[in-house]
């Protein structure tokens, strides 16, 4: 492991030292790569698939298909057109003993990320660390093994065509010991960005001797307030959750106000036709009872319901008699990824605004728009849900560090 982590901090500084032109360049003959091998990709994912259960609600984020692989390309060309970090001046200052003081953005080195089933995370994340000037060690999971390994094999043909030592992208074995390993590479890894379930995010800060960036495990949470659209409601709360169930964006929640509750059936109804089970507190049940499928109706567990990030057509619901309880409620049981309200009062929204601790707050949106390419940063290498350092949706500046530049005519300090 040590000789990997040798060269590949060796090929950071390769990296580094190519120009932008010749970094898009690498991208770009990936993407075509994509296109003209995506069958072979799909036969590596089809041997990963027929190893999982398709009821695991991993099952669909370790899918790959045609128009997910070409979404990936077209991500894929976003970033290589996308505008480098590397190098812009962010404070250009002269000192009063005449000395320019500039900052600017360089890449962080050699940047680490551990991921569970989500082949796309490769190519996503070696674009990104690319394009910002920086070496990548990846560790997929397991139940992926044979797609990552046959990403990373275009991503060493795309690298090798334009003259780039392919240790700039390593992938690891698939082992608890790689893990191990990356978590302990001091002097090699500058920072190790874990994107998985709350389980993998504890296990890598708890045991990381690197630099750690939290990102993924969200417990996401909408509010319908007294003054909110129904319309509008139902639309909302549909997309955020059934739009894609086992990403980190989903919804777990529903918060609704005590007034709306007879409004409930309504809103629940775009959720029953997709067949997602919803754990009602006793209010929420009472409104749902007889009006919303009784095999998709459970009781709520509070001890464990509310802190629970799905990933499934599943949903808890509890009624809240304030906007207070709703933040409250948020402050105890979410995981400050992404939150929404749905209300027509600007003043409600205000406060949620200003008093939810979270990533992403939205207001008459949701969360489903928690997402790199949605804000325009291409693809993204994760969602943060720190507050030291990035916040949110990672893209390229979001791993980049900051170089004080000074530069003199012969002044020396008194």
């Amino acid at each position: 492991m040590k000789d990997i982590f040798e060269r590949a901090r060796a090929a950071s500084r390769t990296v580094a030292a190519l120009t932008d032109a010749d970094r898009s360049r690498v991208i770009l003959s990936l993407a075509d790569l994509l296109d003209n091998h995506g069958a072979e990709m799909l036969e590596a994912n089809a041997r990963d698939l027929a190893r999982m259960d398709p009821a695991n609600p991993l099952y669909d984020r370790l899918q790959l298909t045609p128009d997910r692989l070409a979404g990936i390309a077209s991500d894929l060309r976003h970033v290589a057109a996308l505008p480098t970090p590397v190098g812009e001046e962010i404070e250009r200052r002269t000192l009063p003993n005449g000395i320019l003081l500039r900052r600017v953005r360089v890449p962080f080195g050699v940047i680490g990320v551990i991921y569970e089933a989500r082949p796309n995370v490769t190519f996503d994340v070696f674009s990104l660390c690319l394009k910002s000037g920086n070496a990548c060690v990846l560790k997929g999971g397991a139940d992926a093994e044979e797609s990552n390994r046959a990403a990373i094999s275009l991503i060493h043909r795309a690298l090798e065509s334009c003259g780039v030592t392919p240790d700039a992208a390593t992938l690891l074995p698939s082992t608890h010991e790689a893990t191990a390993a990356m978590l302990g590479a001091r002097g090699y890894v500058d920072v190790c960005i874990p994107r998985g379930g709350r389980r993998l995010i504890d296990f890598v800060r708890e045991n990381a001797r690197v630099p750690v960036i939290e990102t993924g495990a969200g417990v996401v949470s909408a509010y319908f307030d007294a003054d909110g659209d129904l319309g509008m409601g139902r639309d909302i709360v549909a997309n955020a959750k059934t739009r894609r169930v086992s990403v980190c964006n989903a919804l777990d929640t529903l918060l609704i106000h005590r007034s709306r509750l007879s409004d409930l059936p309504s809103l629940a109804a775009p959720l029953a036709a997709k067949s997602v089970a919803i754990h009602a507190d006793p209010e929420a049940y009472a409104a749902l009872s007889g009006h919303y499928p009784a095999e998709l109706l459970v009781h709520a567990d509070p001890a464990s319901d509310w802190d629970t990030e799905w990933m499934d057509y599943r949903m808890g619901v509890r009624t809240v008699g304030s906007v207070d309880e709703a933040i409250d409620h948020i402050a105890l049981h979410g995981s400050g990824h992404s939150e929404s309200i749905i209300t027509d009062c600007g003043q409600t929204a205000e406060r949620f605004r200003r008093e939810v601790d979270a990533a992403c707050v939205y207001v008459n949106l949701p969360t489903s728009f928690t997402d790199g390419a949605q804000f325009g940063l291409g693809a993204e290498i994760g969602i943060s849900t720190q507050k030291l350092g990035p916040r949110g949706p990672m893209g390229l500046r979001e791993i980049t560090t900051t170089r004080y530049l000074l530069d003199g005519h012969g002044q020396t300090r008194p």
